[in-house]
C-alpha cells in the first residue's frame, strides 16, 4: 500500500475544492479494494461535509430516522479516541439489532473499521472503510493496512479542514528542528524507541518534543500530529 499511499497523499495534496477531495477519496476507496469508504465531519458550529458511497436511499433513510442516536459506530467513536472494529462493538440490543439488519440489507457490509478523528475547536470527523468480506480477510485487511488507514484518515481531515478553512482555523507554530526530527521519525514508521534510539535522545525526551510538536500543530494526538506536519511541508518522506 506504500505507492499508493505516496500517490494518494500527492493527488490530495494538490485538492483545492471539497469537489477534488470527494474525487481523490473514492479513487482511494477503489486503490485499497474496499466497497465502501466514508468520510463524515461535523465542526463547532454544526456544519456537516461527507463524502460516502453507501446507496442513496440508505444515507436518506438513515438521515430521517436520525439513526446516529443508536448507531453503535457512531457512539462507539464518540466514547473512543482509537480506531473501532464494528465486530468488537455491542450490538445485542434491541435496537442496534434492528438497525443492523436495514444496514445490512442496505449493502453497508458486514465487516467494518471506523478512525474517530478530533480536530480544532471542536470539530468531530469519523473515517470508515466496509466490506463483505470474510472474518478472516478482514482481520488480515484491518491488520496489514490499520497504520496507513489512521494516517490517511487524518490527511483526509486535514486537507477538508483546510479547504472550508475559517470556523476551524487553526494558528500553526512554528516546529524546532528536533521536533521535526522527531515527527520525521515516526513518519517513516518508527515506534517511539527507535526512534529515540536513531536520535541518540531518550524516550523520555523524545515524548517530550511530540507533545510539544502535537501542542503547536493543534493536534489531538501523535499520528494526527505526524500528518499535519507533513501535510503543512514541515516534514518531507
Amino acid at each position: 500500500m506504500q505507492a499508493r499511499l505516496a500517490d494518494f497523499i500527492d493527488r490530495l495534496q494538490r485538492a483545492k475544492t471539497l469537489d477534488d477531495l470527494q474525487s481523490v477519496i473514492l479513487g482511494l476507496r477503489d486503490h485499497i479494494a474496499v466497497e465502501h469508504l466514508v468520510y463524515h465531519s461535523v465542526n463547532s458550529t454544526g456544519q456537516q461535509y461527507a463524502v460516502l458511497t453507501y446507496d442513496p436511499s440508505w444515507v436518506e433513510r438513515y438521515v430521517e430516522e436520525d439513526f446516529a442516536r443508536i448507531d453503535p459506530v457512531v457512539q462507539g467513536c464518540f466514547r473512543r479516541f482509537h480506531p473501532v472494529d464494528w465486530k468488537r462493538l455491542d450490538w445485542s440490543g434491541r435496537l442496534s439489532r434492528n438497525f443492523l439488519g436495514e444496514a445490512l440489507n442496505a449493502g453497508v457490509g458486514n465487516q467494518g473499521y471506523s478512525v474517530p478523528i478530533r480536530g480544532p475547536n471542536g470539530q468531530f470527523a469519523m473515517f470508515t472503510v466496509s466490506d463483505h468480506m470474510s472474518d478472516t480477510r478482514w482481520e488480515k485487511f484491518t491488520g496489514e493496512y490499520t497504520g496507513d488507514l489512521i494516517l490517511v484518515s487524518h490527511f483526509v481531515n486535514q486537507k477538508a479542514l483546510e479547504i472550508e478553512r475559517g470556523t476551524d482555523f487553526y494558528a500553526m507554530q512554528n516546529l524546532s528542528p528536533r521536533e521535526v526530527d522527531v515527527l520525521t521519525m515516526l513518519a517513516m514508521g518508527l515506534n517511539r524507541a527507535q526512534a529515540a534510539d536513531s536520535l541518540a535522545i531518550s524516550e523520555h525526551t523524545l515524548r517530550a518534543y511530540v507533545e510539544s510538536a502535537r501542542f503547536k500543530l493543534g493536534a489531538s494526538n501523535t499520528t494526527q500530529a505526524v500528518a499535519r506536519a507533513i501535510a503543512e511541508g514541515l516534514v518531507l518522506l
